[in-house]
């Protein structure tokens, strides 16, 4: 049988594959938003089995299992390594035609070289010693696998109360990726459960060094922190949100709903939706006067099952695309941010495919010198980050914006073996362009199309986030 990852794959045309190979393929990798933990990055932490660094917190491999039955013992509960192992390997061959699939014989080529047999219940038993033998070497470390990958930065995702203590301690050694921290304020804005809010605005106290008595201090806060983030290498924003709100609100009212619940008082629905719409907005103010980039992830409705949700925490699979109308607010806070010359550099990352037009006609409104792409479509998100989703984001980029600006690909990803996604996005990028110049619809200009596909790899978001 052929091999099915090779040299070629997802790759349909000459031109795909020289554009791939000869421009693409041996491009740095700066993995901007992800989600990694910075303690095992700075440990340059070991992993006992393929299991603890394969499934462990991968909610799209537990969803796949879930869909096919498979007992929860043996995705998230006490069973065995080896069991859950072996109960992945049951799922794979029934992943057909779901990235899953690609993903998995991906990873299993690029880190342990198996490309000659694929994932199923006859193979499990070998697959996992094969992989357990190899982790038990030294090239198998956190820091040594992001090497392998060509890993120059990454960015993780950390809180406003972190220490970072973590990314202060890593030392950049032996061409080592360059660690930094990304700023997430997403808990700034939760007030809907003002005793959650509460212990949250205590352990902001807590690391800012400030009493928070009032809406005031409480920005005031927030930027101590920041300005923290900043002196340890931050340069980036990110924003999680369901939708966006109406950012209008005065001072004065968000000062009172904060004290309101600051007293243990649960806002409202209006109250919460006028507190979010203007805390977005104050800390794109902060993003800007920074310096830095801000990324709005939107769309996505979280935890949908309560009772799963009780027993096992977040990012456990239980999401799901929004339907929200996003454009007016989003607008409107643009706008806002615009006239008052305060509008960051922006990525934006719809999860739900119809709003990836409505986003990239929005970005055409607001585009300005001197930064090219000054407000970009972010790649292909959660739901999103597979061929389809992929070559969808990038065509709606290019009919109504332009793709040349694109700062590619970023992982979102909790796994240290996830990065042969970026290897999988560059096949699906040259294969669009690769096809189009076989199709007569570009010239067969490989130095101007490979220039723009190293740009869109690696050089426009080096120059876009300005990490130092």
């Amino acid at each position: 049988m052929k091999k099915f990852i090779h040299e070629n794959f997802l790759l349909e045309t000459q031109e795909a594959s020289i554009l791939y190979h000869e421009y693409a393929r041996d491009m740095p990798i700066i993995d901007f938003h992800n989600h990694l933990p910075p303690d095992e990055i700075a440990g340059d932490a070991r992993f006992e089995n393929i299991t603890k660094v394969w499934l462990g917190g991968d909610h799209y491999k537990w969803r796949a299992m879930r869909t096919l039955g498979i007992d929860e013992r043996f995705i998230t509960g006490g069973a065995t390594d080896w069991e859950k192992f072996a109960w992945w390997a049951e799922a794979v061959p029934y992943c057909l035609r779901n990235p899953l699939y690609h993903w998995t014989h991906l990873e299993l080529a690029r880190y342990f070289g198996i490309d000659d047999k694929l994932m199923g219940p006859d193979t499990a038993r070998e697959i996992y010693n094969h992989c357990n033998e190899m982790l038990e070497t030294e090239e198998f470390s956190t820091i040594r696998l992001l090497k392998r990958m060509r890993v120059e930065a990454l960015c993780t995702t950390d809180d406003p109360v972190d220490p970072l203590k973590h990314h202060i301690a890593y030392k950049k050694v032996d061409s080592a990726p360059a660690l930094f921290p990304a700023w997430r304020p997403d808990r700034a804005m939760k007030i809907e459960d003002s005793e959650t809010f509460n212990a949250w605005v205590n352990l902001l106290e807590n690391a800012s060094g400030m009493n928070i008595s009032n809406f005031n201090d409480f920005i005031d806060a927030l930027e101590k922190r920041q300005a923290f983030f900043h002196e340890h290498g931050c340069r980036l924003a990110d924003h999680g949100i369901e939708t966006f709100y109406p950012s209008e609100a005065r001072e004065g009212e968000i000062n009172r709903i904060f004290n309101d619940v600051r007293s243990g008082i649960q806002a409202s629905p209006e109250e919460t939706a006028k507190f979010k719409g203007y805390m977005l907005y104050r800390l794109s103010l902060m993003n800007h006067a920074k310096g830095w980039v801000q990324q709005y992830h939107f769309g996505v409705l979280r935890n949908n099952s309560s009772r799963m949700f009780k027993k096992l925490g977040p990012d456990t699979g239980y999401d799901c695309m929004g339907d929200s109308n996003h454009a007016q607010n989003l607008v409107a806070l643009l706008d806002r941010l615009d006239s008052e010359e305060s509008l960051a550099r922006t990525v934006l990352y719809p999860v739900n495919p119809p709003d990836n037009g409505i986003a990239a006609t929005i970005m055409g409104s607001f585009q300005e010198g001197p930064a090219k792409g000054k407000l970009q479509l972010g790649s292909g998100w959660w739901f999103l980050d597979q061929k389809n989703g992929m070559e969808e984001q990038m065509d709606t980029l290019s009919l109504m914006g332009l793709l040349s600006t694109f700062i590619g690909m970023t992982t979102d990803s909790r796994s240290f073996l996830s990065f042969p996604r970026h290897e999988y996005f560059r096949r699906v990028l040259c294969n669009l362009f690769g096809n189009d110049m076989a199709k007569g619809l570009l010239p067969a200009d490989f130095n101007l199309a490979g220039r723009i596909i190293k740009d869109i790899c690696y050089n426009n978001a080096r120059k876009y986030l300005r990490l130092e």
